[in-house]
């Protein structure tokens, strides 16, 4: 392997250290360059001059010995730069060669490959047993004196022919009028003798033969003004006080009297209650002081109005410490101060990433930020969690509340009540109220004041739950239960009389759903009375550590495929719908007797509000409440289940119950199931390369299936206020809007957001006339997106529009089903009447047999009777004919 240098493939000498000159060669495609320091080489015992010299130069390493000092040393180590070449060799052993002349430009070159050490080893052998040529040094050349210059007369023609200037250079003077500015231009081919003077010559000497002449005019000019004289006069007016005085022109009462009496007031009247019902029926009927110009506007911006369709960026999030480069997981908006949005950040990486990195994934923040439009460089809160947040939710009926899920399985609680004066300051309002003071230095950005500036506090989490009841994998998706209901021990769907938010969901790919209870049996009455900060920290302190689920929905695993991996689940808003009975009980002046309520009470276990209380009455047992809900899974399927728990007829042990039904959505992971905010039963579910809508209770397939994609869906998401847009986002980072009335083949816009993949989009309703898109992605940035006034301003009608789009849809999906069992049994009947007719054949070919012999027979007659003609005739016949 070693190469024979010749001399003239040489470089140009260097001098070493020791000033002697030697050359640099360039290494062969079978090694690298490799240099070792002082502590490289004590480390791996080749130090030059004691464990490798010029005449033992080989140095065998174990590779896993340079593994573990990468693994130590990570960049600093001098293998760092052939880290892929190391992981890449087959052998066990790389050979590393001590170079004193510095051949190569470095102390050391190591072997690529387990073929070219042994090559190389066998090279140097046969160098030992064979007289090998030496290398010639280089030896330069010694400079020589240049010789004086003696002309010849080559340089007069040299000047003879070089170009020089004989006139001054001209100076041309181009202008455009300034409207022209920018404006496209359109160049064409045409003939030059088409148009007069269609070219012009620029000559690069003078024309004599043009001359233009320079025509003179002496004149004078003188301006003189113009001059009027006049005048006016006018008649001042005299000041003086005036008042006048009326009374109203009455007839006497006898005379009215008379006129009412009077036959043409009643013959007037006959004639004008026609016309005046008429008048008061039209009025009734149709608003005549509608103004159509107000309603013409309004429709402009509704269905297939295509101008000003583009999102425009309204605020952009992002902290440089706690989200840049990071992955943004999950995005909440406040229920009730706008201009405040939460947002969850966890670290890019993957499960063995993760594992290797441990230690620095301890040590680092898992932060819940939370942003204020006021201030888009300092986020206002800190939520602080023991571990990644993948998802997390503000409670609906007490926004001081947060609850969230970890990539642990645990489930975390923040009570962020002692700082709610703080968000209100910085709301979308405060920032409004403030517009005043714009001019000053402390109200921009960077530049406030010392009480504005302050750091944003972090706030602690106030309880987590027990690691042993919790989910065994990432929490994907966590929802509160409305606050109309409550779920019992037994998923028994109960009253909520406090009208609080209290029970909350969360699923994990541990094939489980779990129900949580925010409240104790036995809190303090210190907890209770105490408004203190510590109090506000503490008020969860009850549950810490001791947090268990109240129900646990399990994925029963069954024959024909694997286990289910919950990521996603949806609950339908029929869960806050009662009965006409049960709101007929519910009146004031209808209350149930005790020994009603008595008779009607589950036997599950139910969290009063107030625990404390003596004597509680539970509340009554909502039976015609439904209590199933969609499940998206790991594996693409939606799963109809029932939370309610099931007595085994066997073990009589509760469990869960089997699912209604499964739907094969996608071929991979649901990122979205969610319910729309117009229609019951309708369901959005995006998955990898498409997105589906479903009708709950039907199995025979979605309503809608967009094509597939080219790049990968991450997310979607309904308008909350047009029935018939979906938003979705792209791992490419661009959002894909589709107006479903618009057009249902392919997006109505699409528009790039980021350059990283989006994670997350959430809608949110500011005003009745501004909607916001948050929009987060891979980088760690959140970005509120405005939405254009004809994507989120229905159309007077658009509801209907859309209802009867599913319902057609519906009625396309009945007839494909009933046309599919048609031509099922019209191919049935058609394999039927075949077996028939091959059976039929089979029977009739005794008789096929018969006639052929009968057909050969008259054949043989034929041929006879054509002989004794022939012969008749004279004619002679062959016999073989």
């Amino acid at each position: 392997m070693p190469e024979k240098v010749k001399e003239d493939n040489k470089s140009p000498p260097v001098e070493n250290g020791d000033n002697e000159t030697s050359e640099v060669l360039p290494p062969p495609d079978w090694m690298i360059p490799l240099f070792l320091s002082s502590g490289s080489q004590a480390i791996f015992d080749c130090k030059t001059d004691e464990d490798v010299t010029a005449d033992n130069p080989n140095k065998f390493i174990p590779k896993e010995k340079i593994f573990e000092d990468l693994k130590n040393r990570l960049a600093i180590s001098d293998f760092h730069p052939v880290k892929d070449i190391i992981e890449e060799y087959d052998g066990d052993e790389i050979l590393v060669v001590y170079t004193p002349d510095f051949r190569y430009g470095q102390n050391f070159f190591l072997c690529k490959t387990e073929e070219a050490k042994e090559n190389y080893l066998n090279a140097a052998n046969n160098e030992l047993e064979n007289d090998v040529e030496e290398v010639i040094p280089y030896e330069p050349r010694g400079l020589r004196t240049p010789r004086p210059w003696s002309s010849f007369g080559s340089e007069i023609e040299i000047e003879e022919e070089a170009i020089v200037e004989s006139r001054p250079r001209k100076n041309f003077y181009l202008s455009r009028a300034r409207a022209n500015f920018g404006s496209p231009l359109n160049f064409t081919d045409r003939n030059v003798g088409d148009v007069k003077d269609g070219y012009i010559d620029c000559l690069p000497y003078d024309d004599k033969t043009f001359k233009v002449k320079k025509l003179e005019h002496d004149i004078g000019i003188q301006a003189v003004p113009v001059v009027n004289d006049n005048c006016s006069q006018t008649i001042w007016p005299k000041p003086r006080n005036a008042n006048t005085q009326y009374i109203p022109r009455e007839l006497p009462p006898e005379e009215i009297q008379n006129i009412l009496q009077s036959k043409e007031f009643n013959k007037t009247i006959q004639e004008a209650i026609p016309r005046l019902e008429l008048a008061l029926q039209q009025n009734q009927i149709m608003n005549i002081f509608y103004d159509d110009y107000t309603g013409l506007s309004a429709a402009e911006g509704t269905i297939g109005n295509q101008s000003n369709t583009n999102f425009k960026e309204f605020q952009s999030f992002t902290d440089l410490q706690f989200s840049k480069d990071k992955h943004i997981t999950c995005i909440d908006w406040h229920p009730t101060i706008k201009g405040i949005v939460a947002v969850s950040c966890a670290e890019r990486l993957s499960y063995y990433e993760r594992i290797e990195q441990f230690s620095r994934c301890l040590m680092t923040s898992s932060l819940v930020l939370i942003w204020s439009f006021a201030d888009p460089i300092h986020p206002q809160l800190m939520l602080e969690a023991p571990d990644d947040i993948f998802c997390f939710k503000f409670n609906p009926s007490d926004p001081n509340l947060v609850a969230g899920g970890c990539i642990n399985g645990q489930v975390v609680i923040w009570d962020i009540t002692v700082h709610a004066d703080r968000l209100q300051r910085r709301g979308y309002r405060a920032k409004r109220n403030t517009k005043k003071n714009r001019n000053t230095m402390n109200y921009l950005p960077g530049f406030d004041d010392q009480e504005h500036s302050e750091h944003a506090p972090i706030v602690k989490y106030c309880a987590v739950s027990s690691i042993e009841a919790s989910h065994r994998a990432a929490i994907t998706d966590l929802q509160w239960i409305p606050e109309q209901i409550e779920i019992g021990r037994q998923g028994v769907v109960i009253e909520n009389k406090s009208q609080q938010c209290n029970q909350l969901i969360t699923c994990s790919p541990d094939n489980s759903v779990l129900f949580w209870d925010t409240r104790s049996n036995k809190p303090t009455a210190k907890d209770k009375e105490d408004t203190s900060a510590t109090a506000a920290t503490l008020r969860f302190k009850y549950l810490d550590l001791n947090w268990k689920p109240i129900l646990k929905v399990s994925l029963a695993k069954s024959e024909a495929m694997n286990e289910l991996g919950p990521t996603r689940f949806s609950i339908s808003p029929r869960h806050l719908r009662k009965s006409k009975s049960h709101q007929q009980n519910l009146q004031p002046t209808a209350a149930p007797s005790p020994q009603r309520l008595l008779s009607e009470y589950s036997s599950a276990s139910f969290h009063s509000p107030s625990p404390t209380a003596t004597g509680r009455v539970r509340p009554l047992t909502l039976d015609n409440v439904n209590s199933k809900f969609f499940i998206g899974t790991e594996d693409g399927r939606l799963v109809y289940i029932d939370w309610k728990m099931d007595k085994d007829p066997d073990t009589g042990k509760l469990t869960t119950s089997k699912p209604d039904y499964y739907l094969n959505a996608h071929d991979s992971y649901i990122n979205v199931v969610q319910q729309s905010p117009f229609f019951d039963g309708i369901y959005l579910s995006v998955g990898p390369w498409h997105f589906a809508i479903w009708k709950e209770g039907i199995t025979t397939g979605p309503l809608l299936v967009s094509s597939s994609s080219l790049k990968r869906l991450t997310y979607g998401h309904w308008s909350p206020t047009r029935p018939s847009v979906i938003f979705i986002g792209k791992v490419d980072g661009t959002i894909d809007v589709w107006d479903l009335l618009d057009r249902s083949h392919e997006p109505s816009l699409v528009q790039d957001i980021s350059s990283a993949s989006i994670t997350c989009i959430y809608a949110h309703q500011l005003s009745s006339r501004q909607q916001l898109l948050a929009a987060t992605d891979k980088e760690g940035t959140l970005r509120i997106m405005e939405v254009p006034w004809n994507l989120h301003h229905p159309s007077s009608n658009e509801k209907l529009t859309m209802e009867s789009f599913l319902d057609r849809e519906i009625k396309r999906l009945e007839y494909s089903v009933d046309r599919q069992k048609i031509l099922h049994e019209e191919k049935r009947q058609r394999e039927a009447d075949k077996s028939k007719a091959t059976a039929t054949i089979h029977i009739n070919q005794e008789s096929d047999y018969e006639w052929e012999q009968k057909a050969q027979r008259e054949y043989e007659e034929y041929l006879s009777e054509e002989k004794h003609f022939m012969e008749d005739l004279g004619i002679e016949v062959e016999d073989n004919e």
